[in-house]
């Protein structure tokens, strides 16, 4: 480990551009994405502001601790899915409610009412092919100037990135998974 010196003056100049709102990107092979965003809506709820949670991949019936937690605060969080593709007994069914979801989650872009919107674990239906990228690029471009959407998941499609204002990528150094350890609750759900 290097010691290094404490910064003794502000490291950057302060930004005199315009506030508006954010296109965010959570992606790459590590553990966080979702956790993340998750932060980032308790965040502008602290704040006062008004935000929906949108999961691509998750039942509408799912209990995992953030939904707990979410309904506890007053979050709207809405499964749109039927599980990862590996459960789907039907990936055509899958599909259709990931188009499905998209409508939703695009009407509610769309309609101003929202601080922050996010799509968690939209990369996947987007690289399955279940939803046209197009749409989603376009509805980015065309949503409210002050409505933020935060975005998660692998693989994140490289148009998706080139319109960000902000991407993150989560590296995986290394994963307990590796080492034959099973997922935990109140670590992956």
């Amino acid at each position: 480990m290097n010691i290094e010196t404490p910064p003794t003056e502000k490291p950057y100049e302060k930004s005199d551009g315009e506030r508006r709102g954010l296109v965010i990107v959570n992606t790459g092979d590590g553990k966080g994405k979702s956790t993340a965003a998750f932060g980032l809506a308790l965040r502008a709820h602290g704040r006062g502001k008004a935000v929906k949670i949108y999961q691509f991949m998750k039942v509408p019936t799912a209990r995992f601790g953030e939904h707990r937690m979410f309904e506890q605060l007053g979050i709207p969080i809405e499964g749109l899915g039927d599980g990862f593709s590996w459960k789907s007994q039907d990936l055509e069914h899958s599909a259709q409610l990931a188009r499905d979801g998209w409508e939703k989650a695009r009407a509610t872009i769309l309609s101003g009412e929202q601080f922050l919107v996010v799509l968690d674990e939209i990369t996947y239906p987007l690289i399955y092919g279940w939803l046209p990228l197009e749409g989603v690029l376009q509805t980015l471009r065309e949503r409210p100037s002050h409505v933020h959407v935060c975005l998660t998941g692998r693989r994140c499609p490289p148009e998706i990135i080139e319109l960000a204002d902000t991407v993150s990528e989560i590296t995986m150094v290394k994963h307990a998974f590796q080492a034959g350890i099973p997922a935990q609750r109140g670590i992956e759900d």
